[in-house]
């Protein structure tokens, strides 16, 4: 057991922990007016419920390190049928927040079905792929059936509709697709396949309030009392913050004029408190996991672990880039959670499973070059005595 808790990786071992605890004390400082003002209740109440998932999420972070990543593969059948069940379910039965039917309750617990079906179909995805490497140029028997459960993915969550984990879903796919090693003109195949279908569907799912949504993103200042009032909201807590902040707990905008300032726009708080340092901390952060994530795909010699390791590294960047592209007007404003940072316990939760799962494809990789190295230093030293001992004979017959 020590021997496997040296094995794990050290940099997504504790880079995740030490984000999630930042996160869990911007929580507290970004939320605490608003929970006490707009949903009375005490004002470390988001922060108590964050501590609750962080918990579970740490035990099951622990287990995924532990779990050899391989075993999934078993698991994938109950896995996608309990993501559609949840899907389903959450259409008929889930409680609606802004518009959108994404929660089921559980008791003291909201789930995100979406979220589960994230990392569901990245190991779908993955497994699927690593499979039908033999074939992987044959577009119909190898590309074509995993696109169509992820089509019906997709569908249930649009029809919520949560557009914006539609959308990481999408781009999660399409980078283990690429990645998987298919021809570049089935990639161009599919790529002009999703434009003629996102062109159909957006006619029909286009709506004022989405339409208010870009005309927020793009031109906040042309109406900055209604549509792009969050933005520039956002604008003026990055523009206070300075390099340093104005110090832990003394922002102004999130008292009322930030929305959601302990999800959305966590990192416009963090700029405002803390500053540009306190932002190059996070993103720091975030980079070291997905980067750390894409070496251990690129050393892993297992086409199922690589893939997955692409996948989940894929998730936690898409998620991060749109986030921050909501809050700078880069993109609009869709609702997705800062990774490791936002409040939101199924996010959270799948977070830390994911990171669990990616930290033990390291240990996985690592043990691999422990044997390989094992394996090579016996050959070089009978190489090495064998050079030795050709040496002494010519020394020895140039004597004579």
């Amino acid at each position: 057991m020590k021997q496997k808790w040296k094995d794990l990786d050290f940099t997504l071992f504790i880079t995740p922990l030490l984000l999630t605890a930042f996160g869990i004390v911007m929580i507290y400082s970004a939320s605490m007016v608003i929970a006490v003002i707009k949903n009375d209740v005490p004002s470390n109440y988001f922060m108590v419920r964050q501590l609750m998932w962080f918990g579970l999420g740490f035990v099951f972070y622990l287990f995924c390190s532990m779990f050899a990543y391989r075993h999934y593969q078993k698991l994938i059948k109950p896995m996608i049928i309990m993501i559609f069940l949840l899907l389903v379910a959450v259409l008929f039965f889930g409680d609606e927040v802004n518009n959108a039917k994404s929660w089921l309750v559980l008791g003291p617990f909201r789930l995100q079905p979406a979220e589960l079906a994230k990392l569901g179909l990245i190991i779908y995805l993955a497994s699927a792929y690593s499979k039908k490497q033999q074939y992987i140029d044959d577009f119909f028997k190898a590309v074509l059936p995993p696109l169509v459960m992820t089509g019906m993915i997709l569908v249930l969550i649009i029809k919520q509709p949560d557009i914006g984990t539609a959308a990481i879903i999408l781009m999660i796919a399409a980078t283990v697709i690429f990645s998987s090693g298919i021809k570049f003109r089935h990639l161009f195949l599919l790529g002009g396949a999703v434009i003629v279908i996102v062109g159909l569907a957006a006619t029909k799912m286009v709506t004022p309030e989405r339409i208010s949504r870009f005309t927020g993103a793009y031109q906040p200042f042309d109406d900055p009392d209604l549509n792009g009032f969050h933005l520039i909201q956002s604008y003026l807590a990055i523009g206070t913050g300075g390099i340093t902040g104005q110090g832990l707990g003394q922002g102004i905008q999130k008292l009322g004029y930030l929305p959601e300032p302990h999800t959305d726009f966590i990192m416009a708080v963090i700029a405002e408190e803390l500053g540009f340092l306190g932002v190059i901390v996070v993103l720091g952060m975030l980079a070291a996991i997905v980067l750390r994530g894409l070496y251990i795909a690129n050393q892993c010699r297992d086409s199922f672990g690589s893939l997955l390791a692409i996948g989940i590294s894929s998730m936690i960047g898409i998620q991060a880039f749109i986030n921050l592209g909501a809050i700078s007007g880069l993109l609009p404003i869709t609702g997705v959670t800062l990774p490791f940072v936002s409040y939101g316990g199924s996010s959270l939760l799948i977070l830390l499973i994911s990171t669990g799962i990616l930290n033990n494809i390291a240990k996985s990789v690592r043990a691999n070059e422990q044997r390989m190295t094992k394996e090579t230093i016996p050959d070089e030293i009978e190489s090495e005595k064998n050079k030795r001992a050709l040496r002494q004979r010519r020394s020895w017959s140039q004597l004579q």
